[in-house]
């Protein structure tokens, strides 16, 4: 499994390399011995999610605040334009995005440490995207991040063909300072 840094401080990248044959594909989609050697403790993961998207559907860009929240996503089935934004203050990549497409065909997958916005948007009908994540859930710490803030400015591929109703209502980063303020300041992760 390679796994590569990227423009955003801890934000990992994990690209398998999947076993083909006439049966179809085998592939590790996680390996604690690589995610250990690049800082990631796998024990930390509590829970495991999936959600299955419609294309075009829009899910996020979604925030924990507070101690925030890491989480290990890819997409199992399908494909997905993924994207993650830096919000924490100080960090030298601060209201920075980057997207990747994670897909069913590669399973490669990517670590977002806590303090960044993750959101994406479903390329395939269906897209099913699985998250491995660090803390149980707690609503109170949830923020969501208008998809289409102008002054993040990201090119979703797609018309948007369905949201949740907490998404649709999200604000823009300019009318969130307050909840902003309890980010966290980023963390080192080896890589």
């Amino acid at each position: 499994m390679h796994v590569a840094t990227t423009a955003i401080p801890g934000l990992l990248t994990f690209e398998p390399e999947p076993h083909h044959d006439v049966r179809g594909f085998f592939s590790r989609t996680f390996d604690a011995d690589v995610a250990r050697a690049v800082g990631i403790v796998p024990e930390r993961f509590v829970q495991d999610s999936l959600s299955r998207s419609a294309r075009g559907v829009v899910r996020g860009l979604h925030l924990r605040v507070g101690r925030g929240e890491a989480k290990l996503v890819r997409c199992s089935s399908g494909a997905v334009y993924d994207v993650v934004v830096d919000l924490r203050p100080g960090s030298p990549a601060y209201r920075t995005w980057v997207s990747f497409e994670l897909s069913g065909d590669r399973q490669n997958s990517i670590y977002v440490p806590p303090g960044c916005a993750h959101g994406f948007q479903a390329l395939t009908d269906p897209a099913d995207t699985s998250y491995r994540i660090d803390r149980p859930h707690d609503p109170s710490e949830d923020l969501t991040i208008a998809y289409d803030d102008p002054a993040l400015a990201i090119p979703w591929p797609l018309e948007v063909s369905a949201m949740s109703e907490n998404d649709r209502a999200a604000r823009p980063l300019a009318e969130l300072e307050d909840r902003l303020a309890g980010v966290l300041a980023p963390t080192p992760v080896a890589g």
